[in-house]
């Protein structure tokens, strides 16, 4: 107890917040390295202030909140971690994919692999969020057509 508050509270809501992700510190510092790659190719761009940004970060706090959720499934089905583990991993390469496109944007050298996959986004004209929504939408379907042209 300090200053008249119980901790003891704050335990338990941080178990059923977080749990115990063990990698959620490397998926923030992600995050942060994105934010600030992206703000040093906005003010190359010169469009510091864009509304885009502000949507961006309203989207990292919903990727958290994703996290939670992951979290508490894993608690109440007792899976020991595995959808969490999952969603943290999944969001620390769609954040990675992202800090290697705000460096080559930037002029800096990229690993060859990440070199290519870019390559492929902006030759498609997509974004990383389009790609990655088209790819978890049409995964599960059985359509043939879709199969033949990947």
């Amino acid at each position: 107890m300090i200053g008249g508050i119980d901790l003891e509270h704050l335990d338990v809501a941080k178990i059923y917040l977080f749990g115990e992700v063990q990698f959620l510190d490397l998926l923030l510092l992600a995050m942060v390295l994105d934010i600030v790659t992206g703000l040093a190719v906005a003010y190359k761009k010169e469009n510091l202030w864009s509304r885009k940004a502000l949507f961006g970060y309203i989207r990292k706090l919903m990727v958290l909140v994703a996290i939670i959720l992951a979290n508490i499934i894993d608690q109440v089905l007792h899976l020991n971690g595995v959808v969490s583990y999952g969603t943290v991993f999944f969001y620390i390469g769609v954040e990675g994919l992202s800090v290697a496109e705000n460096l080559s944007i930037m002029g800096v050298l990229i690993p060859k692999a990440f070199a290519e996959k870019l390559k492929y986004i902006k030759s498609q004209g997509e974004n990383l969020e389009d790609v990655y929504k088209d790819e978890f939408t049409t995964r599960g379907t059985n359509d043939n057509a879709e199969k033949d042209d990947r």
